[in-house]
């Protein structure tokens, strides 16, 4: 069966189409700059590689072209192969903890939480409408980057604020990256086929989280009301005292918007070196002697071990702990420096076996007290499998 997997941004619809149950992606590619000037596309398949200049006044427009690239280039012989259309959807509030069949009501229920997500989730349901439209009949499936960490408990997911802002403005965690953090689970999980596994999955990428699980429930987890806490990131802040906030609009003149903004986009790794948001920069700046950049990595490494930690103590001593994402899949560098900061916790890295990128791994020593794996994301293959799945309970 062919499922395919769709992220589409504000200007921007990735894709990768899957043969399922065998999890064999046939083809992927991006479509940029959508509504803009110079708008293109690049389309991966049987190992060749295409680009075109196409004008994409909107996303339908993205989807219509997508289409007939994959008639034209053989890849599917007709669009009636294609059985399902799984979407990436950053936002479901509370009330979508599990992927959803998409239907016009559930479109609108979904758009409730647009203001909760304001850059993502309304480019994510033009994917969704764009692919209405263009594929009609065709089962559309909603995967939510919140909806694993649903099932945390409510002294988990409750901030100490006023209780109101909790029940009048839905003020509470929800975490992101779920999907990413699922498939992570199931993976360590199958190959040590086990289901009860205590397990702190850490998806270091520009965008970073940890989330300590317990037997596929998540326990609590390092973003929260929005993407923007947890963990020093790529361009975010991460946790910062809320009351800078108010103390920069006053000095800068700036408005609580544009304070936000900066927090989102101008701090983190770029933020303290000036230099860049790509960890490979300021690796290479480190091995330059420069200082900024020495002490960006020091510091995102503390946030990541505290955190790390902190969730070995909540889950009573971990059984496993994972890295994946950008970084925790490819930088040998920041592995062994994670796993240096939490020596006290008793985990050792083997060196031997930490000099590889993007392959699944343990890169802990026999004796280390808690074993260390490098597991490969795959939200796209999650997305897939999970509508997959609901196609053959329909």
């Amino acid at each position: 069966m062919k499922i395919i997997s769709i992220n589409a941004g504000s200007s921007s619809l990735k894709f990768n189409l899957f043969e399922l149950p065998e999890k064999k992606s046939i083809a992927s590619g991006l479509f940029e700059k959508i509504g803009m000037e110079g708008s293109f596309y690049t389309i991966k398949y049987n190992g060749d590689k295409i680009r075109k200049e196409h004008e994409l006044k909107d996303h339908s427009v993205a989807v219509e072209c997508l289409m007939n690239e994959l008639i034209e280039l053989g890849i599917v012989s007709s669009l009636d192969e294609i059985e399902g259309v799984g979407h990436r959807i950053l936002h479901g509030g509370a009330e979508f903890s599990a992927p959803v069949v998409l239907d016009e009501d559930v479109v609108k229920r979904i758009s409730k939480y647009n203001e909760l997500g304001p850059l993502h989730n309304p480019a994510n349901l033009l994917g969704v409408e764009a692919f209405m439209k263009e594929l009609p009949g065709v089962l559309n499936v909603g995967v939510f980057d919140t909806a694993f960490h649903q099932s945390m408990d409510m002294d988990h997911f409750l901030y100490p604020v006023p209780y109101e802002w909790y029940e009048k403005y839905g003020v509470r965690k929800y975490g992101f990256h779920g999907t990413s953090h699922r498939f992570v689970y199931g993976e360590i999980s199958s190959y040590l086929k086990r289901d009860d596994l205590k397990v702190i999955t850490c998806h270091i990428g520009n965008g970073a989280s940890i989330t300590a699980i317990d037997a596929g429930k998540v326990v609590d987890t390092s973003m929260g009301f929005t993407p923007l806490a947890g963990v020093m990131m790529g361009t975010r802040s991460g946790d910062i005292d809320p009351s800078i906030i108010e103390y920069m609009v006053k000095k800068t003149g700036k408005t609580v918007g544009e304070i936000t903004n900066d927090l989102n986009k101008k701090s983190g790794y770029l933020g303290v070196t000036g230099i860049s948001s790509d960890s490979r920069d300021i690796e290479d700046a480190m091995a330059e002697g420069n200082e900024r950049a020495l002490l960006a990595q020091k510091m995102y490494i503390q946030k990541i071990t505290n955190y790390i930690a902190m969730y070995n103590n909540m889950l009573n001593g971990a059984d496993v702990i994972v890295l994946t994402a950008g970084i925790g899949e490819n930088s040998s560098l920041t592995r062994e420096q994670i796993i240096e900061g939490i020596a006290s916790l008793g985990v050792k890295l083997d060196k031997s076996k930490n000099d590889f990128r993007g392959e699944f791994r343990c890169i802990s020593t026999e004796d280390s007290t808690i074993p260390v794996y490098v597991v490969p994301t795959n939200e796209e293959l999650m997305i897939a499998e999970d509508t997959y799945n609901i196609k053959l309970n329909k």
